[in-house]
């Protein structure tokens, strides 16, 4: 197995695309989405409709950039929480 660090920079690595969550509600909601588009793909003109989708596919994008700066922001801070440990600047034991 190749380190971390040589898979991340040649591009083999997408915890995005790997990560899937945990919660039970996750697959539920995510059906609820996909049969709400169904109906709604019935009701609307494909117009209004194509409307709709493009708008859901702003609120995803809008989705994935704050979990890319939620993302960003917490291994920074993990890096830092590192950074701080391994100068042991405080004593675990005192």
């Amino acid at each position: 197995m190749k380190p971390i660090l040589e898979e991340l920079h040649a591009g083999k690595i997408y915890p995005d695309e790997l990560i899937l969550p945990k919660d039970p509600q996750y697959r539920p909601i995510n059906q609820k989405i996909s049969d709400a588009m169904k109906v709604w793909r019935e009701k609307l003109s494909e117009t209004d409709y194509q409307q709709l989708e493009s708008l859901m596919n702003l609120h995803s994008q809008s989705d994935a950039m704050e979990a890319t700066a939620s993302f960003v922001h917490g291994f920074k801070l993990g890096a830092l929480i590192m950074m701080e440990v391994l100068n042991g600047r405080e004593e675990v034991v005192r």
